[in-house]
């Protein structure tokens, strides 16, 4: 089992998504935290960065995912965003992926809805 982790949090981005029309077309605010699993013993003892991952291309990649097609559920947005993940690079073995809302429109006030999922090679 690995133990090592790559965690990028707080990716802020402004996608319309949601169950809701308005959420379909008044922009909100997204904030996507991941957590990479994978071996990090080659790229911390050879400090070479092609043996790890590039934490660029995998925010860049939380981004597009935001803003790219609408989604009714930040369920199926972390799902996407995991799936994409894994597919980017064979060296990660999971991903925790958190896709938080928080101006999401409830009846009551909230500070942040989220939703974790975990997905694995």
């Amino acid at each position: 089992m690995v133990s090592d982790k790559i965690s990028i949090t707080g990716v802020r981005v402004k996608g319309k998504h949601g169950y809701y029309e308005q959420e379909k077309v008044t922009e909100q605010e997204f904030v996507v935290d991941v957590v990479l699993k994978l071996d990090l013993t080659e790229a911390a003892e050879s400090d070479d960065l092609p043996k790890t991952v590039n934490y660029e291309e995998i925010s860049l990649m939380k981004h597009q995912q935001i803003t790219g097609p609408k989604v009714n559920l930040i369920e199926a947005r972390a799902k996407n965003i995991g799936e994409a993940i894994l597919k980017h690079s064979s060296k990660i073995d999971a991903v925790k992926v958190t896709v938080h809302k928080p101006t999401a429109p409830l009846s009551v006030p909230v500070g942040d809805v989220s939703v974790t999922l975990e997905l694995e090679q």
